[in-house]
């Protein structure tokens, strides 16, 4: 088998259909929403849950059931936000936060401390992505390779040479515009 006959990975369909994926989970903060979902899973169920050892049946009802489902479900709503509206993700990771902090006094210390640590880093990852600069096929980082004006031997860019200019000049100038301040 040659390197000219070998299949690259995006020619099949499960090639493209990562590549595919890749672009889509890097385009939102795909990691502290998927933390975010994760994190309402114990919270929403350690409440509800019957824990069998041997005969011994025990019920982990608390009083403030029906408000660990409800922090549990916000959660898990809020990581799918992260994912389908990466625009509102300063306030999904903000509320995550919080939510997971009420939920160490609502839900079993916050699922048994799971959820609630899942809450805290998907929401701090969540607040922190920043969309990146989208790569042009061919474009490997390097801004000798990019396409435009090259930059002068030394790397940095040629200095404009210093003019003094007078306060009663009247050849400064406006761009564009047809008024001066002042």
């Amino acid at each position: 088998m040659s390197a000219e006959s070998r299949r690259r990975p995006t020619e099949g369909g499960f090639g493209r259909a990562r590549v595919s994926f890749r672009n889509w989970r890097g385009q939102r903060p795909f990691w502290g929403g998927l933390l975010t979902l994760l994190a309402g899973l114990p919270i929403a169920y350690f409440p509800y849950a019957n824990l069998s050892l041997g005969s011994l049946t025990v019920r982990m009802a608390t009083t403030a059931g029906a408000g660990s489902l409800i922090i549990g479900v916000l959660l898990m709503v809020l990581g799918l936000t992260m994912w389908f509206q990466p625009m509102s993700r300063v306030f999904a990771g903000v509320a995550a936060i919080l939510l997971s902090l009420v939920s160490l006094v609502v839900s079993n210390f916050g699922g048994f401390v799971i959820g609630f640590l899942l809450g805290l880093i998907g929401g701090g990852l969540g607040i922190s992505w920043v969309a990146g600069e989208v790569v042009e096929d061919g474009d490997d980082g390097d801004p000798a390779t990019r396409p435009g004006p090259a930059p002068d031997a030394g790397g940095e860019p040629a200095a404009a040479p210093a003019q003094p200019v007078s306060a009663g000049s009247t050849d400064q100038p406006t761009n564009g515009r047809d008024h001066r301040a002042g």
